[in-house]
């Protein structure tokens, strides 16, 4: 068993609401100082930065996940996880179905860039991309698991888009393994108020910005023998399970 430090939230320069410092590259060069060994792409309701960070990533020493942040029909955001890229980017096509095509302003709301491994533009994305989608949290659940991927509910400890806030407390089902924490003091507050019983805590920065990215801050210990970095996906894809 060996320790692992972890982000599975952050956002690059797809999600408008991210600083446009936020490119794969410096993504995966900011984790390394941050000495973050596995590290989740999870911009808003798109997959599409998720190639160029597996490259970016693989040169920085980073195990490198798949993930999106999707907003359900009810404004809840749920953190998708991927053990493969493939799998990632085809729930990507499956969910441009569902989203609304809202144009974005980027005068208001920011780019959203697509970039390839060496941080260079390859496309914009038109449509304004957090605006909630027309899945509802049942059958996301179901529509990530088609895809063999695994979803959890974000930043439970929020008012924005936290599903305790949405919904008044965290339903008996659809039933999620995990749930995340922004802010990690508050989680015994959590567990006294709402059954957290046999869930596995995570806590992740939700970086829009480089500097949110934190040092050391959260790690699960991962039985990675023999070592490989797909044995380290597949093996923490199974915890979180």
């Amino acid at each position: 068993m060996s320790r692992y430090y972890y982000d599975f939230h952050v956002h690059s320069c797809l999600s408008p609401c991210a600083d446009d410092d936020n490119t794969p590259n410096n993504l995966a060069g900011m984790a390394s100082l941050c000495n973050i060994n596995i590290m989740a792409l999870t911009d808003h309701n798109s997959c599409k930065n998720c190639p160029a960070f597996f490259e970016a990533a693989r040169r920085n020493g980073i195990i490198p996940i798949a993930g999106m942040e999707l907003t359900t029909s009810e404004d809840i955001h749920l953190v998708c996880l991927f053990e493969e890229l493939e799998d990632a980017m085809k729930f990507d096509s499956e969910v441009e179905g569902f989203r609304t095509p809202f144009k974005n302003r980027v005068d208001i709301f920011g780019h959203q860039m697509i970039m390839d491994g060496n941080d260079e533009i390859i496309g914009i994305e038109e449509n304004f991309l957090p605006v909630a989608t027309a899945i509802c949290l049942d059958d996301a659940v179901k529509l990530v698991k088609s895809f063999k991927g695994i979803c959890y509910p974000a930043h439970i400890d929020r008012q924005a888009n936290g599903i305790i806030s949405v919904l008044g407390t965290l339903p008996a089902k659809p039933y999620f393994p995990c749930v995340e924490f922004h802010n990690s003091n508050v989680i015994n507050d959590y567990k006294e108020k709402y059954d957290l019983d046999g869930k596995l805590i995570l806590v992740s920065s939700d970086a829009h910005y480089l500097t949110d990215l934190r040092d050391d801050n959260a790690w699960l210990e991962i039985d990675d023998i023999p070592y490989s970095s797909a044995n380290v996906r597949k093996k923490l894809f199974e915890m979180l399970r």
